[in-house]
């Protein structure tokens, strides 16, 4: 990459050689923690030695830097303005942000899919105390379609909330239909998007999408502890920032004047300090996405989903995950009768090999660095692993 930070194109398989951690193991397990390329840790490092050798005397240019090129490369990754980007932490802060920012009356109700990542129930518990409820939209053969979800809105409905792609089995939600759902009931629609940001392409213009959040240890192979919460600009005033400091403010070195006037844009949820060394990892990883082109990377990624589904059904393993078309996503889970999913995942990592196991299945999650050598290498140590782990 140019030292200004310029995208320019890349291809996939000398990005492979960025990350050494296909050196050593055959890591298809992204979809829980992705692994560093080196430019990542290069950004890192750099923003570190930054302040090893010059304390905050770069600290106006680190935050203009943050603001105007960070958040705007972030924005062309999925479509936002840089004006509708946050810094966050993770993903569960960006939900946070969301529960505890809106203006919720006694009676009010939320809807979400039986089927979600903790992250996307907790905090809507949490507004129980608030007198607003959950209503469950009911999951069928591990889908949610768009008409359990309109069955579940009634007219005490604020928000709907869902994750893009479900973590347990990779079902692709049907953005297009739920946002104009939404729209058409005049509720709010909330995503949970770190299973689709970095293994999808993303265009929120294309939905009527209010809130969405991203952490950015996952798909998007940056920092953990780093991450991008989305507000519609049109949203933004819904939203009562629930952390205030005086980053929210945006009046720099006014440290005395007490004037609670938030800033313009979603920078007013950013209550102080963010993370830069990890913003300036995710930064990069996002450059490279931008580089190689989201678009190809959803193609490859599914492609290498769909050539692991048919070898693994050819060896009698039952596919889990939706295999239709607009169902697929960078994840899929499988089975097979008689077999411990749990000891087979273990043998595998002793092999060197990296999966995941959720809802009594191996999950794997392969990213834009892997390629089909990975899959062959899966196919071939499951059949040792799957003996290794046969019930008796």
């Amino acid at each position: 990459m140019d030292e200004d930070g310029a995208i320019r194109s890349l291809d996939l398989a000398s990005v492979r050689h960025e990350f050494p951690i296909v050196r050593e193991r055959c890591y298809l397990n992204n979809a829980s923690i992705g692994p560093l390329s080196n430019p990542v840790v290069d950004a890192t490092q750099a923003f570190l030695h930054d302040v090893r050798d010059h304390g905050r005397n770069n600290y106006p240019n680190w935050c203009r830097h943050a603001d105007e090129r960070i958040k705007a490369r972030l924005g062309a990754l999925i479509g936002a303005g840089p004006d509708e980007i946050a810094f966050v932490k993770n993903t569960t802060e960006g939900l946070i942000t969301v529960a505890n920012g809106l203006d919720w009356r006694v009676g009010d109700n939320v809807v979400v899919p039986d089927i979600e990542y903790p992250s996307n129930v907790y905090c809507w518990m949490r507004l129980a105390k608030l007198g607003v409820a959950i209503k469950w939209a009911r999951s069928k053969n591990g889908r949610v379609t768009v008409d359990a979800i309109a069955e579940a809105i009634d007219s005490r409905t604020r928000l709907v909330s869902v994750s893009a792609v479900q973590f347990s089995n990779g079902f692709r939600h049907d953005l297009a239909r739920t946002s104009e759902l939404c729209a058409d009931r005049k509720v709010l629609f909330n995503l949970d998007a770190i299973q689709w940001v970095g293994a999808l392409h993303m265009d929120v213009r294309h939905y009527h999408v209010d809130f969405m959040s991203v952490g950015g240890h996952k798909w998007l192979l940056a920092p953990i502890g780093t991450g991008l919460f989305y507000c519609n600009r049109r949203s933004l005033a819904l939203l009562d920032p629930p952390n205030v400091g005086y980053h929210s403010v945006g009046k720099h070195e006014a440290h005395m004047d007490y004037e609670l006037v938030y800033r313009p844009d979603a920078g007013r949820f950013e209550e102080a300090l963010v993370n830069f060394p990890g913003i300036w990892g995710l930064d990069a990883a996002a450059r490279i996405l931008l580089g190689l082109g989201t678009r190809i990377v959803e193609r490859h990624i599914l492609d290498l989903v769909g050539y692991a589904a048919d070898a693994l059904q050819a060896r009698g393993w039952q596919i889990v995950s939706p295999l239709r078309n607009g169902e697929r996503s960078g994840l899929l889970s499988f089975r097979k009768p008689g077999v411990d999913v749990e000891a087979v995942a273990l043998h595998l990592a002793t092999r060197g090999v990296d999966v995941a196991v959720r809802d009594s299945g191996l999950r794997i999650s392969p990213s834009y660095y892997n390629n089909r050598s990975d899959i062959d290498r899966l196919i071939e140590e499951l059949a040792n692993a799957a003996f290794a782990g046969s019930r008796s």
